[in-house]
């Protein structure tokens, strides 16, 4: 039992180690040349896949707390981006029974459509109070971008570090 909190709070601590490295590598003056496309947000990825596969080691505190200090290194209307984050990984949460035995498209259809809400969501909401916003283009990209992103952050940022969903392990210790 000792050994399982413990191996809980390492997963939680790599997960802010992980929100941290994409925070800085978003904040570095990078230019790679291709200033018209927008990429993916991959600390919502990192939240959501972790949230899919072990939703113990991502609990609310946690994603509140990545999540407002994301808004506010990236000069983000502070809250909005961290309710919907939380909003679409509760709501996964929920969903964890269904799945636990969905084959892995249906879980890239549903995190998806959790993503199209969230942006879709948070452009209504910027633009009911007027704050300036990127165009409607750009944001649907990086929606885009965000979605096919998924699969390869499931694997470099889950997968990578012996992170599975509780059933595939369950199955081999013969637990119901």
């Amino acid at each position: 039992m000792a050994e399982r909190a413990s191996t809980v709070w390492q997963y939680r601590l790599l997960f802010v180690v992980m929100a941290g490295v994409v925070g800085f590598v978003h904040l570095l003056p990078i230019n790679s040349g291709i200033e018209q496309l927008p990429g993916p947000d991959v600390l919502l990825l990192i939240a959501l896949s972790w949230t899919v596969m072990r939703p113990t080691y991502v609990p609310v505190f946690l994603l509140a707390v990545v999540f407002l200090l994301a808004d506010l290194l990236f000069m983000r209307p502070p809250g909005l981006w961290t309710a919907l984050a939380i909003l679409g990984c509760e709501f996964l949460r929920s969903r964890r029974v269904i799945l636990r035995n969905a084959q892995f498209p249906m879980e890239w259809l549903l995190v998806g459509s959790v993503i199209a809400a969230m942006t879709v969501a948070n452009a209504l909401i910027l633009g009911l109070f007027g704050v300036p916003q990127p165009t409607v283009g750009l944001t649907l990209m990086r929606m885009l971008f965000t979605i096919l992103c998924y699969p390869l952050v499931m694997i470099l940022a889950g997968r990578a570090f012996g992170l599975t969903a509780p059933s595939r392990e369950r199955e081999g210790l013969g637990e119901r």
